[in-house]
C-alpha cells in the first residue's frame, strides 16, 4: 500500500490542479499516475510537458505508443502497461496483436514497428549507449531517421519518469485500465 495519497483536483496543490481538472474533464476520471504525480507538482508539470513534446514528434500514434509499451514493459511497470495498453488499442489504433506481443517482450510481426521495438528496448537495457548499436542500424534500415532515434530517447524518457515514480507510488490501477491488466513476470 502507497503512503501516498491520491491527489484530486480539489485536494492537490494549485498549480497541479489545472492538470487534473483538464484530465477529469477530457477523460472522465483521473488517470492515479497523475493523481499520484500531484504530491510533487513539479513531477506532475515535467510529466504532463515531456508527453506533450514526445505527442509532437514525427512519430505515428501507433510508433509512439510502441515506444511507450516497450519501455514500461522491460521497466516493469504494471500501470503503465496496462494504461498504455488500453490507450494504444483504444485511442491509437494498435492492432490487438501488436499490443500482445509488445506486452510478452517480443517484437511485433510488422518489421518496421519490429525494429522500433528493438531501438527502444536497446536504449532502455544500454541505458542510451547504442550509438554504434545493431539496433541502430537496423532502426535506420528500416526507414526511420537519426532524427526520430532521438525522438525514441524523449519517449523513453518520459516513460523513465512515470514508470519509476509509479514503482515508488505503489500506483493502484484506475477501474478504466482494468481489463489490460499486466503483471510483471
Amino acid at each position: 500500500m502507497s503512503s501516498y495519497p491520491l491527489q484530486t483536483p480539489e485536494s492537490a496543490a494549485e498549480s497541479a490542479r489545472p492538470i487534473l481538472e483538464k484530465a477529469r474533464s477530457g477523460l472522465g476520471f483521473v488517470p492515479n499516475l497523475y493523481a499520484g504525480l500531484a504530491n510533487a507538482p513539479e513531477a506532475l508539470l515535467a510529466y504532463v510537458s515531456l508527453s506533450g513534446h514526445f505527442e509532437k514528434t514525427s512519430l505515428t500514434p501507433q510508433e509512439r505508443q510502441t515506444v511507450l509499451l516497450v519501455a514500461s514493459v522491460e521497466n516493469g511497470c504494471e500501470f503503465c502497461v496496462a494504461a498504455h495498453s488500453f490507450i494504444a488499442k483504444k485511442m491509437a489504433g494498435v492492432p490487438e496483436d501488436v499490443v500482445a506481443a509488445l506486452r510478452e517482450g517480443k517484437e511485433p510481426a510488422d518489421a518496421r514497428l519490429a525494429a522500433l521495438a528493438a531501438f527502444t528496448l536497446a536504449v532502455v537495457k544500454e541505458r542510451g549507449w547504442v550509438a554504434d548499436s545493431p539496433a541502430l542500424t537496423r532502426l535506420l534500415a528500416a526507414g526511420y531517421s537519426k532524427e526520430q532515434a532521438l525522438e525514441v530517447v524523449l519517449g523513453v524518457v518520459q516513460k523513465t519518469l512515470s514508470n519509476y515514480a509509479n514503482h515508488l507510488l505503489k500506483t493502484p490501477l484506475n477501474s478504466q485500465f482494468e481489463s489490460e491488466r499486466w503483471q510483471r513476470g
